[in-house]
């Protein structure tokens, strides 16, 4: 699209928007009323297809229409509430999925009706996914679904999940999974609050007991799980990493802030150590800002993985700098009550809290290790490591 088209674009969708919200008076709408035909007019997420809450133009128009609907003090979907829905479950479904699927689930997700989490790790199956051990067996039109997964975010307050599971054992791990929407509501289903070291639990475990998924909840083909889930994980780590904050965003703005306030505490090292941080941090904004352009072409790729290491390193550097630069202060923690958070804030709260959050950044969405490997092999194409379970039945792999 040449600048001349995008800004003849830009033109009719602002037109487009105040066109909108001239005739949906979101002060006398029921909130989930005007968050309904906005999806249903194209405008909740720009880049999708018509029909399925979009109009089929480039992401970049995105933050555009946002923009505009904020300026007009209309309500939005919580975005922050339901980030694995937004930003995992929906593109998953919009690529993979039915017709008949994205018309069920994609306008709840979208509106907050529904929100989602993820049942991708568990106990044995962490940083090699590939391994689960959940199974999903066929009866009749549902599948059966017993086993354990952990580290789920938000579980506690979802409706619904995207689910790994193993429906052949008797083929290699990667080619045995099939991937499923299941119902957080369904019998069968316990989840148990995960209590973190910062006091919170906003994760948790959870127990699939004869849960029944019904077989037009398969999204994708069977034994097409991992392809589906891999792309499930690419968004993940764009969204965790990939950010669309303004310079000075995250945790470097938040180091940077305590060095501006506290200047009888600066020393020449710290300055030479913030100012590598800062400079780190404005390189990934940037690569991000071109990460988004080219996702705005395409689906995203191992890229994104490069992102969240990124992010992980530099949130947890500048939140130990900003616990050096308080001293004592830094020190204390100002609640460690069990709390099931509504949603996650990095830079909320506390110094001592987000040095203590920062911990998990290179654990959650893909451990550090493992987005090492994916970029050496699929990034610069390295060569991948030995393994030794290619090509054998994972009913035969030694656990």
């Amino acid at each position: 699209m040449t600048a001349t088209d995008a800004r003849t674009v830009g033109e009719d969708l602002r037109q487009r928007v105040a066109d909108f919200l001239a005739e949906h008076d979101h002060t006398t709408m029921e909130r989930l009323d005007f968050l309904r035909a906005r999806y249903d007019a194209g405008l909740a997420w720009v880049n999708f297809p018509a029909g399925h809450g979009g109009l089929g133009l480039p992401r970049a128009f995105q933050t555009q229409v946002d923009a505009q609907f904020a300026a007009a003090g209309a309500p939005d979907n919580n975005p922050r509430g339901n980030g694995i829905g937004l930003g995992m479950a929906a593109p998953t479904i919009l690529a993979f999925g039915t017709e008949e699927q994205k018309e069920k689930f994609l306008r709840p997700l979208w509106t907050g009706e529904q929100i989602w989490c993820q049942l991708f790790s568990e106990p044995g199956a962490g940083s090699d996914l590939a391994a689960v051990s959940t199974r999903a067996v066929r009866e009749g039109g549902d599948w059966v679904v017993n086993g354990q997964k952990v580290w789920t975010s938000g579980a506690h307050k979802a409706q619904m999940a995207i689910l790994v599971a193993r429906t052949n054992p008797e083929v290699a791990k990667h080619a045995g999974l099939s991937y499923f929407l299941c119902n957080m509501d369904a019998p069968g289903v316990d989840v148990r609050p995960l209590r973190q070291i910062t006091g919170e639990a906003e994760f948790n475990e959870v127990f699939l007991t004869d849960v029944h998924v019904p077989d037009s909840q398969r999204l994708g083909d069977e034994g097409q799980g991992w392809k589906v889930a891999t792309a499930t994980l690419n968004n993940e780590r764009v969204a965790i990493g990939g950010g669309g904050g303004g310079r000075e965003s995250g945790m470097v703005g938040v180091l940077a802030r305590t060095w501006r306030e506290h200047p009888e505490r600066r020393g020449a090292g710290q300055h030479d150590k913030l100012m590598r941080l800062w400079v780190d941090a404005e390189v990934a904004r940037m690569t991000g800002q071109r990460l988004r352009q080219k996702l705005a072409v395409g689906e995203p790729g191992p890229e994104g993985s490069a992102m969240k290491l990124t992010f992980a390193r530099i949130a947890q550097e500048a939140s130990g700098m900003e616990l050096e630069l308080l001293g004592e202060e830094g020190l204390r923690f100002s609640d460690w009550t069990m709390k099931r958070p509504q949603h996650v804030d990095f830079t909320g709260r506390d110094a001592g809290y987000r040095y203590l959050r920062a911990k998990g950044n290179s654990i959650e969405g893909g451990t550090s290790e493992i987005l090492r490997n994916v970029i050496s092999e699929r990034v610069l194409g390295l060569p991948s490591e030995p393994r030794v379970d290619t090509g054998i039945a994972w009913k035969d792999l030694p656990r």
